[in-house]
């Protein structure tokens, strides 16, 4: 038996990054490549276009229900997480991780879960950690894994992530990539397989759409205080020694970094609707009291005026707060 699943994830800068890893690998590899790029939802096929210009190897996006074959290299659709189940591939519209579909993290694990030592993990290029949580995964089922150097990689976050936090087999630069994934395709797998956590499968099959409840995230750890930037439900402290991670009852899952990203983001959201609406405000009063006409209504007038001088002043201090974010 040799590994002959490979699974690939990269972000910011994982284009240059694939089309140099790609260049130098053979045609007839004898492994099939998985990869996952974090991409808009609106993308298209052009990736596919990218890769296939860049070297010799088949690459085509991933289709749901298809036949895994070797010598292939097999691109998540935007908008869609790539899972394996057996010798087929799963295309879904799965909940989120980390911001992002697809996810590096769920193919990880799903192919940990289903190939275990035939596995090899890399992670290139991106920023944050998502992908981190994924090669333990795939260390823990007995799979192989490989980071990008990160002084090599345009944004070095998740490869110094993985180097953190996940056990790591190979660090290596782009350029000796290619043939230390040969080399370690053509290496026979000498260890049994090993079986990966139950929380490992139970997030693959949350990945997939196939178990979503609060009994189900229950088994992965506690609630905690906190909520889903996504769904605004309660968030699940997910029981792991290695890094601090969240997940809802309706499957979406983040790291603690990712979601201190995206709580400073709702913060200056907030603030911006704050400033808006004071400054609507501010407006509207003074409308209002240039209306009063009567000496009954200068009275109401001036309340009026004061009430826009106040919202003004609100205004300039949340604008100065938004200067300095």
């Amino acid at each position: 038996m040799n590994r002959d699943i490979v699974v690939i994830g990269a972000s910011a800068g994982g284009v240059d990054a694939l089309q140099r890893l790609v260049a130098h690998l053979p045609q007839d590899l004898n492994a099939s490549i998985f990869v996952a790029l974090h991409t808009y939802a609106w993308s298209g096929a052009l990736m596919a276009r990218i890769l296939k210009r860049a070297g010799d190897m088949d690459v085509r996006y991933a289709e749901n229900g298809d036949t895994i074959q070797r010598g292939r290299i097999y691109l998540a659709p935007p908008d869609h997480h790539l899972l394996m189940e057996g010798d087929r591939m799963q295309v879904v519209r799965g909940p989120k991780e980390n911001g992002h579909r697809p996810a590096i993290d769920p193919m990880f694990r799903s192919a940990a879960v289903n190939y275990g030592p035939r596995v090899i993990g890399v992670i290139l290029t991106g920023y944050l950690n998502d992908g981190t949580s994924g090669l333990i995964a795939v260390k823990q089922g007995g799979g192989a894994t490989v980071v990008q150097d990160p002084d090599d990689a345009q944004v070095p976050d998740m490869p110094r992530s993985a180097l953190d936090q996940a056990e790591v087999d190979h660090c290596a630069p782009l350029a000796e990539m290619p043939q230390l994934l040969v080399r370690l395709v053509n290496t026979p797998v000498e260890k049994e397989g090993v079986a990966v956590p139950d929380s490992v499968k139970t997030e693959s099959r949350i990945a997939a759409m196939e178990c979503l409840d609060t009994e189900v995230v229950d088994e992965l750890g506690r609630r905690s205080p906190l909520t889903c930037p996504d769904c605004n439900g309660v968030l699940w402290e997910v029981n792991d020694d290695n890094m601090l991670r969240y997940r809802c009852h309706t499957g979406h899952a983040t790291t603690a970094e990712t979601l201190s990203l995206d709580q400073a983001e709702a913060v200056e959201k907030a603030l911006w609707i704050a400033l808006k609406t004071l400054e609507e405000s501010a407006t509207l009063a003074r409308r209002m009291a240039e209306r009063t006409k009567t000496e009954k209504e200068s009275f109401s007038g001036k309340l009026l005026q004061d009430r826009a001088r106040d919202a003004e002043s609100r205004a300039a201090t949340i604008r100065s707060i938004l200067m300095k974010l």
